[in-house]
This record gives structure tokens, C-alpha cells and sequence, in this order.
């Protein structure tokens, strides 16, 4: 049984990371910019985002859900506004800031931190792992933290192989893109940064 919910795990944290969003822009962004590392880190902080919802619904935590529901639109517009400087700051950057792979570990810990906190801005995932999570009878018995831990870790880990597979792929690329076309990537991401902001800004 641990193991059929560690798979439904797997395959729910792999298909809510997979749909195109702004974490995906930025990680895509990232890779391009300053390689396979950055990626994965950037990756790895949606990663656990994902797995910090996946348990508050996972074992029932509702008055922390609750909590974090009621201020949703402020942590919207926290996130947009942080989209809005994410894209502005890619869309003027010089060319050379995105052919430098090398980077101090003050960088990838800024690429982890900026994905886990704009992930985490967006507490409406509870809602998705309430939903199905309750559908599977997972976080409505009091006591059966075993499926929860397991369902958790098959989060983390599909949501991990999505952003894994993601960052490879992109970097194939990274090394055939001579700087007039990282120019032209990096002017699009800040777009599609900036429009992902003012939609987190203006939703109802």
C-alpha cells in the first residue's frame, strides 16, 4: 500500500509541476543564463514548495491552510510584484550576464530561495492537494501519518523529476545559442515574467 501511494504521489507532484507557469519561465531562464546547476537548484526550491503544500493538506494541517488562504491575495501580490522585478531585471540585463555559468554558491541558494518562495506564494495548491488527496482518503483520519509521508514523498519526487528533466533538456540547448539568440530568449522570458506578474496582480 505505501508503495501504490508513494506512485500516486509521484505522478500528482510530476503533473502539477509540468504545466507551463512562471516557475517554469524562470527555471528555463536560469539555465540558459548560468547552466544545468542553477536549474536544478531553482527546480529543487518548486520542489519543495510543492512538498510544504502537499503535507499541510497530506495531514490535514487546516488551521495552517486556513491561515494561509485568508492572506492569499496579499501573498499575490507579493509574487506578482516579485515577477514584475524578476522580468524587468531579465529583460534589461546586458547579454554578458547570461553566457557566465560560474557563479557562488550565494547565486544557487538565490535560485532555490526566489523558486520555493514564489511557489509558496500561490497557497491555492493547497486547494489542488486538498481536493485529491480527500478523493484518495488521505488527511481525513487522524493518526495515518504513513500514506501522508509516503503520498508527501511521491510529491517531492515527481514534482523533482519534472524540474530535473526540464533543466537537462533546456541545457542541451544552452550551448548551440550564440548571443544574439541569448539576447532574444532573455527579452522573452522578461516579458512572460512580467505578464505572469500583472496577472498574479490583477486576478480576482
Amino acid at each position: 500500500m505505501e508503495v501504490s501511494f508513494f506512485i500516486q504521489g509521484w505522478l500528482l507532484g510530476f503533473s502539477i509541476a509540468a504545466p507551463v507557469g512562471p516557475i517554469g519561465v524562470l527555471c528555463i531562464r536560469r539555465t540558459l543564463s548560468a547552466g544545468l546547476t542553477a536549474g536544478l537548484c531553482a527546480g529543487l526550491g518548486a520542489a519543495c514548495a510543492d512538498s510544504v503544500y502537499g503535507s499541510i493538506a497530506a495531514f490535514g494541517l487546516s488551521a495552517l491552510s486556513d491561515v494561509l488562504l485568508a492572506f492569499q491575495h496579499e501573498l499575490r501580490l507579493v509574487g506578482g510584484l516579485f515577477l514584475l522585478y524578476l522580468g524587468g531585471r531579465t529583460f534589461l540585463a546586458p547579454p554578458s550576464a547570461l553566457e557566465s555559468a560560474a557563479a557562488p554558491l550565494a547565486g544557487r541558494l538565490a535560485d532555490f530561495g526566489s523558486t520555493l518562495l514564489l511557489t509558496l506564494a500561490n497557497p491555492m495548491t493547497i486547494l489542488s492537494f486538498a481536493a485529491i488527496f480527500a478523493g484518495l482518503g488521505i488527511g481525513s483520519r487522524p493518526g495515518d501519518y504513513g500514506a501522508a509521508t509516503f503520498m508527501v514523498g511521491g510529491v517531492f519526487c515527481g514534482s523533482l523529476l519534472w524540474w530535473c528533466i526540464l533543466a537537462a533538456t533546456v541545457s542541451q540547448f544552452r550551448s548551440r545559442l550564440g548571443p544574439g539568440n541569448f539576447r532574444l530568449m532573455q527579452r522573452v522570458s522578461g516579458c512572460m515574467l512580467v505578464s505572469f506578474g500583472l496577472v498574479s496582480l490583477f486576478a480576482k
